[in-house]
C-alpha cells in the first residue's frame, strides 16, 4: 500500500534536514537497508535507508530543498499503484494543503503550475559526489540535467583532486577491510561523497582482483587499535555530602559551578620527542604537538578517575577508559570529534584519526557516533598565537583541558636564567565531581606527562 515517506531524524540533535541529493529516482525499485537519498543534518551528511522492498512513486522534497522531522519527502509503495490521494493531501513541499497559503489572485496559471511541479530528482550513480553550491537550490524548469556521463567525469576528476592533495578519505570499514585483506587503497577509486571510498568499493576491487597488494613499504608503522565502541562505566553511589555540595554549587554559579586552574609546562623535550618521531617516519604521517598533548592528557585521566568522570545527579559515572573529544573549528562553529581509547593508542594512530575526522568535520561528513560520548576534552589555540584563555566544559563531562601555544621565555633554573618554551594549560572544572585538589594533581601528572614524556610509557 503506497504511503508517505517522512524526514526520519539521523541525528541526535536533528531537527530538519536538507536533501543533498537522491540516489534513487522516481519509478526505482529498491530493497530494505538500500539508500534512497543522501541529507545534509546540522552535524553531518547521512544516508537515509529504506526500512523495508518498495518503489519509489513520487519525490516531493527534491535535492536542495529542507524538511522538518516528520514532514513527508516522497512516497512510496508498489509499482503501479494509485497515489492520487496521497497527492492531494500532500503538497509539493510536503506539508498537507490546509496548512498552505492561498496562491495570490495575481498570480498566472503558468506560474502556479510551475510551483506545483514536483523538483527534479538527482540520478541514479555508482558514484557518489556532493552536489556543488549552485545544485543546493531547487532546480528551475530551464535547468539542463547533468548526464551520467558528466556525474561520473566530476567524481574522477574529485578523486584524483583528492589523492593529488595528499589526503584519502576512507571509511573506517573499508579501511579495516583493507588492511585485512592487503588492499592498496590509491588503486581503489571512492564511491562515495567526495570520493570517499566505502565498504562496497573495497568488496567491488576484491571481487576484480584489480588491487595492488601492499609492499611492505606502504603498509602504516602502527597497529590500529583493536578498542571499539563508546567508553564502558561504572556508576557509584554519591555520598548526601556530595549531593549537597552539588546541588548547592548549581545554585550558587550556574547549570554547571566551574571552577578554572592555570599551570605552566616546560615543552623542551615534548618538542624533541616530536622532532625524534617526525625524522623517522613519512611526511604524511608527522605527528603534533597536539598529538602528544592529547595521549598526554589520556594517560593522565586513567589515573586520576574523578577527571575522568561525569555527574549524573545521584551517581557518579566513571569512565574505563579516555575518549577524549578535540575541538575542531569549522564554518558553522565548534565540533567536538572523539579519538577513542586514547589512552591505547600511539602518537601516529592518534594523528592519522584526528586528520581524519578533522577532515571529515570540515566536509559535514561526521556520523553521530563520531562525535558524542567524550569522556573529556581539549580546546588548541596554540597555533593562533594564543597564550592562555579558559574553555566551556561540554556536559556531561567533568572538565576540559583549554591549551596555549608554547613560546620561549627566561626562566631560573638552579640560580641561572636559561631559556625554555613554557605552554600555559588552563583546567576547566566542573566542581560536583573535581575538587581543588583533584584537579591539581592531574594536572600535576598530565605536566610530569610532556616534561618527561617517557612516563607516558611507565
Amino acid at each position: 500500500m503506497a504511503e508517505k515517506f517522512l524526514m526520519p531524524k539521523l541525528s541526535p540533535t536533528m531537527e530538519e534536514g536538507q536533501i543533498s541529493r537522491w540516489v534513487m529516482n522516481e519509478g526505482d525499485s529498491y530493497e530494505g537497508g538500500d539508500t534512497l537519498a543522501e541529507v545534509d543534518t546540522d552535524k553531518a551528511t547521512m544516508e537515509m535507508t529504506a526500512l523495508s522492498a518498495g518503489t519509489l512513486l513520487k519525490i516531493i522534497k527534491g535535492a536542495g530543498e529542507t524538511a522538518a522531522l516528520g514532514e513527508a519527502i516522497a512516497i512510496i509503495g508498489k509499482a503501479g499503484e494509485d497515489i492520487s490521494g496521497l497527492l492531494s493531501e500532500t503538497s509539493s513541499n510536503g506539508k498537507p494543503k490546509e496548512e498552505q497559503k492561498p496562491e495570490k489572485a495575481d498570480k498566472t496559471d503558468a506560474s502556479a503550475d510551475a510551483k506545483s511541479a514536483p523538483p527534479a530528482s538527482a540520478g541514479r550513480s555508482t558514484t557518489a559526489t556532493d552536489a556543488p553550491p549552485d545544485a543546493q537550490k531547487p532546480s528551475s524548469d530551464t535547468d539542463k540535467p547533468k548526464t551520467l556521463a558528466e556525474k561520473d567525469s566530476e567524481t574522477a576528476k574529485a578523486v584524483s583532486a583528492t589523492i593529488e592533495n595528499g589526503r584519502m578519505i576512507v571509511s573506517p570499514i573499508a579501511a579495516r577491510m583493507a588492511a585485512e585483506n592487503g588492499v592498496d587503497l590509491k588503486s581503489v577509486k571512492g564511491s562515495g561523497p567526495n570520493g570517499r571510498i566505502i565498504k562496497r568499493d573495497v568488496e567491488e576491487a576484491l571481487a576484480s582482483g584489480s588491487q595492488r597488494p601492499m609492499t611492505d613499504s606502504q603498509r602504516p608503522i602502527f597497529t590500529p587499535s583493536t578498542q571499539v565502541g563508546a567508553a564502558g562505566y561504572r556508576d557509584e553511589t554519591t555520598s548526601k555530602m556530595r549531593q549537597v555540595i552539588a546541588s548547592r554549587l548549581a545554585e550558587s554559579i550556574g547549570p554547571i559551578p566551574t571552577f578554572y586552574l592555570t599551570i605552566e609546562i616546560e615543552m623542551d623535550n615534548t618538542l624533541a620527542l616530536r622532532k625524534q618521531v617526525n625524522s623517522s617516519i613519512g611526511d604524511d604521517q608527522k605527528i603534533s604537538v597536539n598529538d602528544i598533548v592529547v595521549k598526554a592528557a589520556a594517560m593522565a585521566l586513567v589515573k586520576h578517575p574523578f577527571a575522568n568522570s561525569s555527574y549524573q545527579d545521584k551517581t557518579i559515572r566513571f569512565y574505563n577508559q579516555a575518549d577524549i573529544g578535540v575541538a575542531v573549528a569549522v564554518d558553522e562553529g565548534l565540533i567536538t570529534p572523539v579519538i577513542r581509547g586514547a589512552n591505547l593508542k600511539g602518537f601516529v594512530e592518534i594523528s592519522a584519526e584526528i586528520k581524519d575526522l578533522a577532515a571529515k568535520a570540515k566536509a559535514k561528513k561526521l556520523q553521530p557516533e563520531d562525535y558524542t560520548g567524550a569522556t573529556f576534552s581539549i580546546s588548541n589555540l596554540g597555533m593562533f598565537g594564543i597564550k592562555e584563555f579558559t574553555a566551556i566544559i561540554n556536559p556531561p563531562e567533568a572538565g576540559i583541558l583549554a591549551i596555549g601555544g608554547a613560546a620561549e621565555v627566561p626562566v631560573v633554573r638552579d640560580g641561572k636564567i636559561v631559556v625554555r618554551s613554557i605552554m600555559n594549560v588552563t583546567m576547566s572544572c566542573d566542581h560536583r565531581v573535581i575538587d581543588g585538589a583533584t584537579g591539581a594533581k592531574f594536572l600535576q601528572t598530565f605536566k610530569q606527562m610532556l616534561e618527561q614524556p617517557g612516563m607516558m610509557l611507565a
